[in-house]
């Protein structure tokens, strides 16, 4: 499904379509697909604290505003998958890492 949304996204910015959100944040440009990224990720941290379903939605929105600056970007959903590939089964170094508190 992710990536028949990604499709979509990248037809419309190469055949806009008049009226639509995604055409809308592509006019817009860079600044707008980061802002709208930033609020849908705080949005997340906030529904986290609420329910189920309002976390579902928010984290909906957050997955198609980051495909929004994939498409903007130019990144294919296959270099996210090589990159995400590269991590599978390394072992993280928790003691170097901050708590999470410290952060």
């Amino acid at each position: 499904m992710i990536e028949e949304l990604y499709q979509e996204i990248k037809s419309r910015k190469q055949v806009p379509k008049e009226g639509s959100y995604t055409n809308y944040l592509f006019d817009k440009g860079l600044d707008k697909i980061l802002k709208k990224v930033g609020e849908e990720a705080t949005e997340v941290v906030i529904a986290a604290k609420n329910d189920k379903a309002e976390l579902i939605a928010e984290i909906s929105d957050l997955t198609y505003h980051i495909l929004v600056l994939l498409a903007e970007k130019e990144i294919a959903l296959e270099e996210i998958r090589e990159e995400l590939g590269k991590r599978e089964g390394k072992i993280s170094k928790t003691k170097d890492r901050k708590e999470i508190t410290d952060l």
